[in-house]
């Protein structure tokens, strides 16, 4: 079964504006008792048309495997496979990354014995009052289609299947198929032509006709438009699209953090990140607008301002599954972004009704990112911009960075903006890093981390050491979770178990960052101020490989300008006047929050 397996993954293909290209780009294994012996001996006979890749932890491979398909739109894939038992729930916290941000990934773990002759196997999970759970079911709500393989012809309807979810528009995101150990080695006559080669096309869901002439009477009515544009955008590959949409009518439009670089930074109708971590232009437009156009965004809290940013307008919501298309009582057009974008003209307006606010927000971003000493992320981020290629790829994805970055970073060219915020995982930048790397070689990719999701997950460098891959690590330290402290400080909170100096300890670990990365085969350096780390990051690109420079900043400064609201829940009841104080402010906004279903 696990040979027909494998041969059946070789035969899949994808069609995309470059040709037809293998669907699956290889596969991550980290073998254990539950697949080494049928699997990993499958997936030995086609290594040459099936690279199999080694990683160091399940979690994080699957990561890679993430970043990799994002970086490329969702065009191509990796499969990856687990042991049973720890190896196999491992990799849940990945699957709900892809989940979340809709991105295939087939996800192949060992089960237990499906024939029960040893049970419990080793690793085996065993219910009190269910013989067929196992593990393996943790996978059940993060995966978009699960299935557990009991019988070796199971897969003959299994696969196709799997197929079918990992390159729909809407259904797309992580499959799980639970392989019994005992059945992987077990044999069926297939019949050859499931083994035929196979072309997927990656469907482009039209509109209905109703729902469009919705969409366009309601901009046709609207005095103040704003385009909000979602990693939906890129999936479609409707950078162009969306552009020419916002040129023809005259309507400005502002990004997600999964939409942000769909289109460079200086267009003059990009007012930048929305929301939350949202620039003053976009957010100010969002306040004024009466019509938003929500292009491929599932509209989370973050984006909506915790459902507080948009007080007077309706939205239009444009999405290829209906599920996000209805959100906020949105007028839904259930369709492909680039298909919707292309096919909607109306008079456009006379003028943009924003003119202005992108200016005075690119005069506070100068002044944000001129200043040199002391160091702070936005410092940090300031000199990596004036340092590092145009057509560089910046890698993130929790704590403040992502803040940060979403505010300032100038992003020049498609793609080069690469932000896991969906689920906003810990421990996703450095595998990340490598997965976007496999997926665009000749582009530099900067990996931004702080030291609290190094600390979490980093033994990926060592693979992309192994890899050969071309990535540089910018590692800052501001010794702790700096955002949460910064967050527990915004809502009245004592200074508690964030920060190392905060937490408890009989000492403070010398952590030596530059020792670690080291270690495992990187480049590593300390850079002592901004001046040192723009020197360190020019060495950096000179020399190639991978690289890590550390740099210190200060934990209790965040970047100030921008943003919005973002509902927090205070303690109605403490004994800390400055907790009870922010629940009285906080008690003060909720009474302005529109009710949107």
């Amino acid at each position: 079964m696990a040979q027909a397996l494998t041969r059946y993954l070789t035969r899949q293909s994808v069609e995309t504006e470059s040709g037809v290209v293998p669907f699956f780009a290889g596969v991550w294994a980290i073998f254990g008792h539950g697949n080494v012996a049928g699997l990993g001996e499958a997936l030995y006979g086609v290594r040459d048309e099936l690279p199999t890749y080694r990683a160091h932890n399940e979690q994080a491979m699957a990561h890679a495997a993430i970043a990799y398909t994002k970086q490329l739109r969702r065009h191509r894939a990796f499969a990856c496979t687990t042991s049973i038992g720890p190896g196999a729930t491992n990799m849940v916290t990945a699957a709900a990354v892809a989940h979340v941000n809709r991105l295939p990934v087939l996800f192949l773990p060992g089960d237990v014995y499906a024939s029960r002759r040893p049970d419990p196997v080793l690793q085996q999970i065993e219910d009190f009052g269910d013989g067929t759970v196992t593990a393996n079911d943790c996978f059940r709500p993060v995966s978009r289609w699960f299935d557990r393989i009991t019988r070796p012809e199971q897969i003959l309807k299994s696969l196709p299947r799997a197929m079918a979810v990992l390159t729909d528009p809407a259904e797309c995101g992580p499959v799980t198929l639970a392989l019994c150990q005992d059945v992987q080695a077990e044999a069926f006559d297939y019949p050859e032509d499931f083994f035929a080669p196979k072309v997927w096309r990656l469907r482009r869901p039209q509109a209905d006709p109703a729902e469009l002439a919705d969409l366009i009477e309601a901009l046709s009515a609207a005095q103040r438009p704003l385009i909000i544009a979602g990693g939906g955008v890129r999936y479609s590959r409707a950078e162009a699209a969306l552009a020419s949409f916002a040129e023809r009518h005259n309507i400005p439009f502002c990004e997600t953090q999964a939409g942000k670089g769909a289109v460079p930074y200086d267009h003059p109708l990009n007012l930048g990140a929305i929301g939350v971590t949202g620039t003053d232009a976009a957010n100010r437009a969002a306040r004024e607008a009466d019509l938003i156009v929500a292009v491929g965004t599932r509209l989370q809290d973050f984006t909506t301002g915790s459902a507080a940013l948009f007080p007077q307008a309706r939205i239009a919501a444009i999405n290829t599954a209906a599920f996000d298309a209805g959100k906020f009582n949105a007028l839904a057009v259930v369709g492909d972004a680039r298909s919707v974008l292309e096919a909607v003209a109306v008079q456009p307006a006379p003028a943009v009704w924003t003119d202005g606010l992108r200016a005075e927000w690119d005069a506070t971003v100068d002044g944000v990112l001129a200043a040199a000493e002391p160091a702070t992320e936005a410092r940090v981020l300031g000199a990596l911009m004036r340092t590092i290629d145009d057509n560089a790829v910046v890698v993130a994805a929790a704590g403040g960075l992502p803040g940060d970055m979403h505010k300032l970073w100038r992003t020049k060219s498609s793609g080069g903006y690469h932000m896991e915020y969906g689920y906003s995982c810990m421990g996703y930048e450095v595998a990340g890093g490598l997965g976007v790397a496999l997926a665009e070689p000749d582009r530099e990719v900067y990996v931004l981390v702080g030291d609290g999701s190094y600390l979490m997950m980093n033994s990926e460098l060592a693979t992309a050491v192994m890899m050969g891959v071309r990535m540089t690590v910018v590692l800052i330290d501001n010794r702790g979770f700096g955002c949460i402290h910064r967050l527990q400080k915004a809502t009245g909170g004592a200074p508690f178990n964030n920060r190392l100096e905060d937490s408890w300890h009989t000492q403070l670990p010398p952590i030596d960052f530059v020792a670690h990365a080291a270690s495992m085969g990187a480049h590593a350096v300390k850079a002592d101020d901004i001046a040192g780390f723009e020197a360190a990051i020019a060495e950096a690109r000179v020399r190639g490989g991978v690289n890590v420079v550390v740099i210190d900043t200060e934990a209790t400064t965040g970047t100030s300008e921008g943003g919005a609201w973002w509902d927090v829940a205070v303690p109605q009841v403490s004994d800390s006047p400055t907790v009870s104080a922010a629940r009285a402010a906080y008690d003060q906004k909720l009474k302005t929050i529109r009710d949107i279903p």
